[in-house]
């Protein structure tokens, strides 16, 4: 059966099962994150450490999309567990810039088995993996645009 409501059906939106595997994802992360402590919002702010050793909030915000009054409360917990630390960006003194302590370094080796068993547990073979990484990256380069 069609009509002019057909646009609204779940089965015919694109974000319904983006959503839906998005959320089911992240479950899956949890376990695999508890035994390092962290949340998976916090996994996604140290995987961006691990690949670029410091920054400023900012920057971070910039990155990963979130507004920074989403992440100060990420980034406060991170450097509580010892895992990061501020100090004034000597390229401008007003800003507070934000890098990996050895403590948080050393967390790097031991998170190193997650991509992996979570690779896994999706059921794509390599190729397909990489085609799906290629076109979710091109729907958030169209989206920012938009921004």
């Amino acid at each position: 059966m069609t009509g002019p409501y057909d646009a609204l059906r779940l089965r015919n939106q694109l974000c319904f099962p983006l959503y839906l595997c998005s959320k089911e994802i992240i479950r899956r992360y949890q376990p695999l994150l508890d035994d390092l402590d962290l949340s998976y919002t916090q996994y996604v702010v140290m995987m961006y450490y691990w690949e670029m050793g410091s920054s400023t909030a900012g920057q971070l915000s910039s990155a990963l999309l979130l507004d920074p009054s989403t992440l100060t409360p990420i980034l406060r917990k991170l450097e509580n567990k010892g895992y990061l630390k501020r100090s004034r960006n000597p390229e401008d003194a007003r800003s507070i810039r934000l890098s990996l302590t050895d403590r948080g370094l050393a967390l790097r080796d031991r998170a190193l088995a997650v991509p992996a068993k979570m690779a896994g547990c999706l059921g794509l073979e390599e190729e397909e993996a990489l085609q799906l990484g290629t076109l979710l990256g091109k729907i958030l380069t169209n989206v920012e645009k938009e921004l």
